[in-house]
């Protein structure tokens, strides 16, 4: 087993965008180039009583979207490759924040009748704030939609990105002819739910040459002009400059019709980064160390309803991972081994003997983890760029089954260390309230409490703008504070101390009377 080499075959990427865009879909046909199923669900469709494979939980598969971050990994060209679909709906973007810190590279989804929506331009900004490199697909390609140009112009001005096509629409909607790849000097002819076949590539090194016509008919003048100031106007691309996210390539396609796809799956996988370092408090993490780091970024509880599993998923940062090798978990001080670690395909998955710097291994857990937790060979390490945010909405939540208490207190507690949702315990009267970013979160943990550990719950009303993490150089001054703001005061689920503030106008007046207090509105701090 060569470390180096196994490592260098390893791609680990997100796919991000704004609800319908189509990340589903698109992933669902890069499986499907990859050899890793058979055939692709249908999200939305009435018709078809198939769901993505990537939406495993009910939920999912009853509303069409996606609502937990989903691990798949297949074989492609000799590479090993790592997809994490997240969430798009904003609700959810907390999970999907957290997962960004486990990839090494982004393909961002993008509807081409819609533009950029606010969700992508969200995400695209956590991904700039780590350098994250970036490739940008135009999706729907066979719907009209906006111009191509404009829409590299709006992806430039919302989302700040220095954007390089690499391949070009030859029309749109009804006349869309297909594209050609400037990256492999070849024109892809579209056909409708085609498969794509090694016959609609025409290799186009010169596109002065008169067979163009023959091919895209009336077509061929228009690309040949906005190919020839394409590459007056938009940088030459250089891989190093993807790498160090001075430049994003942009490929057009339809993900429903399996178009497009390919040619971005081959240029990803000759051009995204391998595994990178990780920062952490102490020192950064280099992915060719001998010894073994990983963390945790994501915790799903019930991945299989019948068996009660609970799952944390663990991205490997260096060194060999090993099964039934004991680790050191840096948070609990102690030593854990793993019997039964796991490769994902969706919810199929498969034991693992071994796994390299740039994989997602599911880890079984009974409750040792939260996220963030990290795992070495006994260095105390502490991974960097993991909060949980100030939630936006809260509500109280409440048992309404006294005779459940025992699966409600679990089932609350599973939930809230999947991270999606926050819980707080008011300290004067003990009363939990749960925070989320967005509304359609308490429907999922009112459903997932119901069908997953047979707790019912309702919610009241709480009039709350913001909790704020608190702390202070001065304890007397935090202890004093606390004790005059006992009413407003709690504790989140890891005991830190949480200030409930009912308005901007009150956090500011408390701000301006507890000058030594510092308030945080994410909880690495």
């Amino acid at each position: 087993m060569d470390f180096n080499k196994e490592l260098g075959r390893r791609k680990t990427f997100g796919i991000i965008s704004h609800p319908d865009a189509g990340k589903t879909t698109l992933t669902e046909k890069l499986l499907l180039f990859g050899g890793a199923i058979q055939t692709a669900g249908a999200v939305k469709s009435n018709k078809i009583k198939k769901s993505a494979t990537s939406d495993f939980m009910e939920i999912e598969k009853q509303r069409g979207i996606s609502v937990a971050t989903s691990v798949m990994a297949f074989e492609y060209r000799g590479l090993k490759v790592n997809i994490l679909d997240t969430p798009g709906h904003e609700d959810f973007a907390e999970d999907t924040y957290r997962t960004l810190t486990a990839v090494d590279s982004v393909i961002v989804v993008i509807d081409v009748a819609k533009g950029v929506e606010r969700q992508t331009e969200k995400l695209v900004k956590v991904c700039k704030m780590r350098d994250t490199p970036i490739i940008v697909f135009i999706n729907k390609m066979d719907r009209s939609g906006k111009d191509a140009i404009d829409l590299l112009d709006e992806i430039e001005e919302k989302l700040g990105l220095n954007v390089r096509p690499l391949s070009w629409p030859i029309s749109m909607g009804p006349s869309f002819k297909g594209v050609y790849n400037m990256y492999e000097k070849e024109l892809n002819l579209f056909s409708p739910h085609g498969k794509q076949s090694e016959d609609e590539t025409i290799v186009f090194e010169d596109l002065s040459h008169p067979d163009l016509e023959k091919y895209i008919g009336e077509f061929a003048d228009e690309l040949r002009e906005e190919v020839e100031m394409i590459e007056g106007v938009y940088p030459k691309f250089d891989r190093q400059d993807y790498l160090d996210s001075k430049i994003s390539p942009v490929f057009f396609g339809s993900a429903v019709n399996n178009f497009g796809v390919k040619e971005l799956l081959d240029c990803f996988v000759e051009i995204a980064p391998s595994p990178l370092p990780r920062e952490t408090d102490e020192r950064m993490i280099v992915p060719t160390e001998n010894k073994f780091t990983g963390f945790v970024f994501k915790i799903h509880a019930n991945i299989d309803p019948r068996h009660r599993d609970r799952i944390a998923f663990l991205r490997i940062c260096s060194g060999l991972f090993e099964r039934n090798k004991n680790y050191h978990h840096v948070r609990q001080g102690k030593k854990i081994k793993f019997s039964n670690p796991t490769s994902f395909m969706a919810e199929k998955k498969s034991i693992v003997d071994y796994a390299f710097p740039g994989d997602i291994v599911g880890l079984y857990d009974s409750g040792n983890f939260v996220i963030g937790d990290a795992l070495s060979e006994g260095e105390k390490i502490h991974f960097k760029g993991i909060p949980s945010f100030s939630p936006e909405q809260f509500r109280y939540v409440n048992n309404k089954n006294p005779m459940k208490s025992k699966q409600f207190k679990k089932g609350l507690q599973q939930l809230m260390d999947e991270g999606v949702a926050q819980l707080f315990t008011k300290q004067f009267n003990n009363r939990i309230i749960i925070g989320t970013v967005g509304a359609l979160q308490f429907e999922v943990i009112q459903y997932r409490l119901e069908h997953e550990y047979g707790a019912l719950c309702d919610y009241e009303p709480v009039s709350l703008y913001k909790a704020c993490w608190v702390s202070s150089e001065d304890d007397v001054a935090l202890r004093d504070f606390c004790r005059k703001r006992q009413q407003d005061m709690a504790v989140d689920s890891k005991g830190k101390i949480v200030f409930l503030a009912s308005s901007q106008y009150i956090l500011n007046m408390i701000k301006e009377q507890y000058p030594k207090i510092v308030f945080h509105t994410k909880s690495e701090y």
